[in-house]
């Protein structure tokens, strides 16, 4: 089952993505379009934090969406497949709503962070 709460220092999954995404500056970004997947893998949760910029574009409904396809995919054991279809799924949203180019270079670094 899920750890005990103390475990991560009684914060709910939701808090320690909302700190990682202060922690790692993905507010940082001129646009306002950094996004951050935490997945929370002793109890397969994830939470994706959005800054305010491609939150007001693609609305809760989509994080939500996206969210619960990639929760099915852990529950089957599809890790793999269910991460790269949400890192894509979200690609392709802050493609169309923030084009990349030289006037919008890729801020954040995509590498992900084991903690």
């Amino acid at each position: 089952g899920p750890l005990p709460a103390a475990v991560l220092g009684g914060r709910s999954c939701r808090q320690r993505a909302i700190d990682l995404f202060s922690q790692l500056r993905v507010w940082d970004t001129e646009a306002n379009s950094g996004v951050l997947i935490y997945v929370q893998l002793i109890d397969r949760k994830v939470e994706i934090v959005a800054d305010r910029g491609i939150h007001a574009r693609v609305g809760q409904g989509f994080w939500d969406a996206v969210c619960s396809r990639m929760q099915a995919e852990f529950r089957n054991g599809r890790f793999e497949a269910g991460a790269l279809a949400a890192i894509g799924e979200i690609t392709e949203a802050l493609a169309t709503h923030f084009p990349p180019g030289n006037d919008n270079p890729n801020e954040l670094p995509d590498k992900p962070v084991v903690l």
